[in-house]
């Protein structure tokens, strides 16, 4: 019995060494494991995390708060009108130094008495903006100042200073500078008031300024402006809510160089976030300066004479009627060899300072919901309760140049084909649709120039709409026609996008695309320019093309931009687009053709190529005749290209012709469209732009 028990005792002391054994190691093992995870967690912080978290560090102490940009100025081309500038005011700031908040710390600590000290400093502001302020301005209340200061931080950022009042007076500026000490956290901080020239030039082409927070609710440029710019490398970029940036026209186009730099302020915080003082400002850079190539005499004298036409159309009978329902005309002037735009005009327009502060009334808008767009190159409604044409317009006869390029191109006929027009044309199974010309006039034999000056829908309809078709239809489908109509409507700019530097262009509306009737229909009626829509813009760019024998340049409303030290940025140079290759007897033979009589250009001094057209449109269940004009000058050696468009403003010679006539002749009056200026004192007009700073 000994003996086993022995045994027995020699095998539990075995059996305890082991589980110490394998305990000690499991102890071990375990530490390793620990301290290996711990190593890797360090090397992991120190290099992965650690500059990030160093960062974060550094924002935890310091917050950067932006101070607003000072926006370029945009200069008409002479460089001496200012179309859009900035003006410096001052403003008054508040930064909370306390927290003022409705918090569950100061609810449970009622005698701190916070508010009553906020109640206080509101009203005496209330009381020095009453005694100082500009005495013709609504007086500033308390109520408001509490308001605009944001106490529950539920529009800003603990740090971040409210802005109380701006355009403060001299005497309420003095007045806080003297007694800065009495107002904890105030500064007076200058900023700028954007302007617009009071003539109202080109208004919707310099376009507008909203301020960034509502900008960004609306456009995609400004959606993900923050995401593309490296703000912790610059604070420059950063962009405020309350800034005011581009919304339309160059204002928006030229945004990025327009804006400057805001400067900012970097301001230590405390851990909840609330400033303990100003460690240094860094003052915020001017943007560039932008010289457009719209020049404000010739500008005005358009928009003058858009207008006085308007007027002359409600009162003057023509073709036994008057017009009383033509209320809105747009023009554009596209200078052929450079593609300056040195006039577009969209009337009515409206005072563009109405958007001076970022914002508008709800009053202001409604009176000019109708007329704030650029309507030369979008599809903008008249407001007039739907029975009357938006901004774009069949084009009429003004197409028939380049229908009669195409059936030169096309082989469907020649410089030297006469055709015999009847008066009418005749289409379709049984020749059961007809196209009769205005007023049924019979023409008799013509070649294709004559086809142009006299405006013959017979010719264009029997000679290229019908032939087209034909020359098609057996090859693939029956649209084969529409798309090679299609092809030269767009080489030569119409339907597809100018290239003009403004945002929102309309490329057109296509209705020979549109399958609601054959396609031997739709090339019939588009053959006399009752298929396309376009806009004023691409109508200039057409004539442009024309007169340069195949060039389709790009129209462009900036030529330069300069820094704030008169240093050029940036030059604009000429574009060609693209380029038709017609053989010179067709463009001849065409230009040749634009000759139609219009009494408003008796005694102008130069020849011209012009095309006048008048399109008809149904709108409400009635047909509308809009005017619509296109010309150059001079024939030879072309300098300016005119588009002009009246909706329902009858026969475009009647219409449209006078208001280009009175571009061409405010044009030769500042440039010459013989290179010489007729009025003295502008032949040195664009030469001093250069100079401008």
């Amino acid at each position: 019995m000994r003996k086993i028990d022995n045994e027995q005792g020699t095998d539990n002391g075995t059996s305890d060494r082991k589980r110490f054994s394998f305990r000690i190691n499991l102890f071990f093992f375990s530490s390793f494991i620990i301290f290996t995870v711990i190593i890797v967690r360090l090397a992991i912080l120190q290099f992965v995390d650690g500059p990030q978290l160093k960062q974060q560090e550094a924002s935890n102490v310091t917050k950067n708060v932006p101070l607003t940009p000072i926006r370029g100025t945009i200069y008409d081309s002479t460089g001496q009108n200012r179309l859009a500038y900035s003006t410096p005011v001052q403003s008054l700031y508040i930064t909370l130094s306390k927290n003022y908040s409705d918090s569950v710390e100061e609810k449970r600590n009622p005698d701190k008495k916070l508010l009553p000290e906020l109640e206080n400093m509101t009203q005496k502001l209330a009381n020095r903006f009453a005694e100082y302020g500009d005495k013709n301005e609504p007086k500033m209340t308390a109520e408001q100042i509490m308001d605009a200061m944001d106490r529950n931080y539920q529009r800003l950022s603990g740090f971040t200073p409210r802005l109380i009042k701006t355009n403060l007076s001299k005497e309420e500026v003095a007045y806080f500078m003297q007694h800065k000490s009495e107002f904890p956290g105030i500064d007076v901080v200058e900023e700028t008031v954007r302007h617009y020239d009071p003539d109202t030039v080109a208004v919707q082409t310099v376009g507008y300024i909203k301020s960034y927070k509502s900008a960004r609710e609306t456009l995609d440029k400004y959606k993900n402006i923050q995401k593309s710019m490296s703000a912790e490398n610059d604070p420059g970029l950063i962009y405020m809510d309350n800034e005011s940036v581009g919304f339309d026209g160059l204002e928006y186009q030229y945004q990025e160089q327009l804006r400057g730099k805001n400067g900012y302020k970097t301001v230590p915080i405390d851990p909840r976030n609330m400033p303990e003082g100003v460690d240094s400002v860094t003052p915020p850079q001017k943007g560039n300066n932008i010289y457009s190539t719209i020049n404000k005499e010739i500008q005005v004298k358009t928009e003058e004479a858009i207008t006085d036409q308007l007027r002359w159309l409600h009162s003057h009978a023509v073709s036994g009627k008057t017009h009383p329902y033509a209320k809105t005309g747009f023009a554009v002037a596209m200078e052929v060899d450079t593609g300056n735009v040195v006039a577009m005009a969209s009337m009515p327009d409206y005072d563009a300072n109405y958007w001076q502060t970022g914002t508008i009334s709800k009053d202001k808008y409604e009176e000019i919901k109708h007329v704030y767009q650029n309507a030369t190159i979008k599809n903008v409604g008249s407001g007039q309760s739907g029975q009357h044409p938006d901004s774009t317009v069949l084009l009429g006869s003004t197409i028939k140049p380049l229908s009669v390029l195409i059936g030169l191109e096309e082989g469907l006929f020649t410089t030297n084909t006469y055709y015999q027009d009847t008066g009418a044309a005749y289409f379709g199974r049984n020749n059961s649709s007809r196209v009769r010309n205005s007023s049924g006039h019979v023409y008799g034999s013509m070649d294709p120039a004559t086809a142009i000056r006299h405006s013959s829908n017979a010719f264009m309809v029997d000679m290229v709409g019908k032939r087209l078709y034909n020359k098609y239809i057996n090859n693939a489908t029956e649209d084969q026609g529409i798309n090679v109509w299609d092809r030269y409507m767009k080489e030569f700019g119409l339907g597809v996008s100018t290239g003009v530097d403004l945002p929102g262009e309309f490329k057109g509306l296509l209705e020979y695309t549109h399958k609601g009737e054959s396609a031997l229909a739709r090339l019939a009626y588009a053959s006399f320019g009752q298929q396309g829509k376009y806009t004023p813009m691409q109508l200039a760019q057409y004539a442009t093309m024309i007169a340069t024998k195949g060039k389709r340049m790009e129209p462009h409303l900036v030529s330069q931009i300069k820094d704030t030290n008169g240093n050029v940025v940036q030059t604009i140079k000429p574009k060609v687009l693209n380029e038709v290759n017609f053989p010179d007897a067709y463009w001849n033979e065409v230009i040749r053709g634009m000759a139609t009589d219009v009494s408003a250009f008796n005694g102008f001094p130069y020849d011209f190529a012009r095309k006048t057209g008048t399109s008809q449109q149904s709108v409400g269940r009635e047909l509308k005749d809009n005017g619509v004009f296109i010309a150059f000058a001079p024939r030879q050696n072309p300098k300016l290209a005119v588009a002009v468009v009246i909706p329902e403003g009858g026969f475009g010679a009647w219409s449209a012709g006078p208001v280009a006539r009175k571009i061409f002749d405010a044009y030769d009056e500042v440039y010459g469209l013989d290179g010489v200026p007729k009025k003295k004192d502008a032949a040195t007009a664009d030469s001093n732009a250069a100079k401008q700073p």
